[in-house]
């Protein structure tokens, strides 16, 4: 009942393509799930998957899907400097129990490589700098760790940035690069507040202290739910012993972060005026990401009338996004897509 009902809804808002992939995704689902007995037909839980399905489809008439609407998008791109920001977490790699497991495939990998043969590219994260590159693994890319409070971009340095938070660095080819860390003075503190959360979490089970560099991440994933009102207090207790940072909160994740004015969205602007693009009417910024930190970044596309806002999200939800990815897998199609749509263009 419930795939007759979905099939109706698709074609019904114009979505034919869309249930053949919903199919494949629901068959891969139930192909990698043990066994179970099937629900009644009339089940409440059957009822209420109908019900999320509606408010997708729904939700998908204002935020259509970029694979769907690619060539439409690309069109618009003709005769324009196409530049590339990812997300990498629930972007790239699939939001996994483990952050330390967070492993991006091998095709996602390739797909990112050719894209970035062809268009600048950037990677935009929460982890640390260090940590995103350990997993993606690209040398021809730029990478922005700390939600974009630590940039490794290019060689040309940002006469509208701070000097003293820009220095000069070479890549494993050795070529140069900008180094620019606009939270560089919050650092000593930092490494106090990552050694005293250590200390004061570790008897709660399932916590996981995550050093970012730049901002400091307490994952809550494994977390009994009896253990969480003690954790968040003791997080709370701590930050307020450091009036120069506050909280912020993500997937299963409290944040600890320098109160400054940067954000994912600063970070964009900064990467696109050392790529030569700060006013110029000539770029088509492509931004995908899945976290509420991303939102940032799609503000700025919004104000800057230029680009793409994507957004990766399986389920209806508040967003400044203009199209988006059902997950990472879609991900995956729409960089395959782009790359060849890149190749196709240069002949």
């Amino acid at each position: 009942m419930r795939e007759n009902l979905t099939r109706w809804l698709y074609q019904a808002m114009g979505f034919q393509n869309g249930l053949a992939k919903t199919q494949r995704i629901e068959s891969i689902s139930k192909a990698t799930k043990p066994n179970k007995a099937e629900p009644k037909e009339d089940s409440k839980p059957d009822q209420m998957d109908i019900s999320a399905d509606v408010k997708y489809l729904s939700w998908l008439k204002g935020h259509p899907s970029a694979l769907g609407s690619f060539q439409e998008m690309m069109d618009a791109a003709k005769g324009k400097c196409v530049v590339v920001f990812l997300d990498y977490d629930g972007t790239l790699s699939p939001i996994v129990n483990d952050p330390e497991r967070a492993f991006m495939s091998d095709l996602m990998r390739s797909a990112v490589g050719d894209v970035a043969k062809l268009y600048p590219t950037a990677i935009i994260s929460g982890r640390s700098r260090q940590k995103v590159y350990g997993f993606v693994k690209l040398d021809d890319i730029f990478y922005a760790g700390s939600h974009g409070m630590d940039i490794m971009g290019p060689a040309i340095q940002a006469n509208s940035y701070d000097g003293k938070y820009q220095s000069k660095a070479l890549d494993k080819k050795g070529n140069e690069l900008t180094v620019f860390q606009p939270a560089q003075d919050f650092l000593p503190s930092i490494e106090k507040m990552l050694n005293e959360l250590e200390e004061t979490t570790s008897e709660i089970n399932g916590a996981l202290v995550e050093d970012n560099r730049f901002c400091i991440s307490v994952h809550y994933r494994h977390v009994l739910q009896e253990d969480l009102g003690l954790l968040e207090k003791k997080v709370q207790t701590l930050v307020a012993k450091y009036p120069g940072f506050h909280l912020t909160r993500g997937k299963k994740v409290i944040e600890i972060r320098p109160s400054i004015k940067w954000n994912k969205g600063d970070a964009l602007l900064y990467l696109l005026e050392t790529l030569g693009f700060a006013d110029s009417s000539d770029v088509l910024p492509i931004y995908i990401g899945d976290d509420k930190t991303d939102e940032d970044a799609f503000k700025v596309l919004k104000g800057r009338g230029q680009g793409y806002p994507i957004i990766v999200s399986s389920n209806p939800r508040d967003t400044l996004a203009s199209y988006s990815l059902h997950d990472p897998s879609e991900v995956l199609s729409f960089l395959i897509r782009l790359a060849r749509w890149g190749e196709l263009s240069a002949v």
